[in-house]
């Protein structure tokens, strides 16, 4: 994927940088040639990966992944909505970047991550900071995470021992 990524920055203007199997875009199958911009909905099927990018972001969407994309303009992605499955992104330094989970939001702040929903876990979320800064919320619960190498945590759907943001190990990701 990390290939993937920096072959898109040679490709100005193209936002598709691979597809595997079956990848929906607003419900319609996605085509390589296609552009994915912020108001769009992405969903895979079984079969990895989706890779893209919208502007300074890059996504990478695992099997049975959906994930909504917000923002002001269609370049613009100010927010992207995992509703299940996994997702790796890098997001270029700016502010007013989140990632939701069912169970927690991520404020980006430049920097990569990985999150993960599991529907099976009444949708307990995974999230691991891979590199740089991010504000973590789950309720009235609050964190800043710093990382040159993967610190990541478990947004819990009920309190675990009082907490909603439990330590967690890497997991699902290199």
């Amino acid at each position: 994927a990390a290939g993937g990524w920096v072959a898109a920055q040679a490709q100005p203007g193209r936002t598709i940088i691979e597809l595997s199997g079956e990848v929906l875009r607003n419900g319609q199958p996605l085509a390589a040639a296609d552009r994915i911009d912020a108001g769009d909905r992405i969903e895979t099927g079984p079969d990895p990966p989706a890779v893209f990018t919208v502007v300074q972001r890059a996504f990478l969407l695992r099997q049975n992944t959906r994930v909504a994309l917000e923002g002001d303009t269609p370049t613009a992605v100010r927010a992207l909505r995992l509703l299940t499955g996994a997702v790796a992104s890098v997001w270029g330094r700016g502010t007013d970047r989140q990632i939701i989970l069912p169970t927690a939001t991520a404020g980006i702040r430049g920097t990569g991550v990985y999150a993960e929903v599991f529907p099976e876990q009444d949708f307990r979320g995974y999230f691991c900071n891979c590199y740089g800064t991010v504000d973590l919320a789950a309720g009235s619960e609050t964190l800043v995470s710093e990382s040159v190498y993967h610190q990541s945590f478990w947004a819990e759907p009920a309190p675990r021992n009082g907490r909603l943001l439990t330590p967690a190990g890497a997991i699902n990701h290199t």
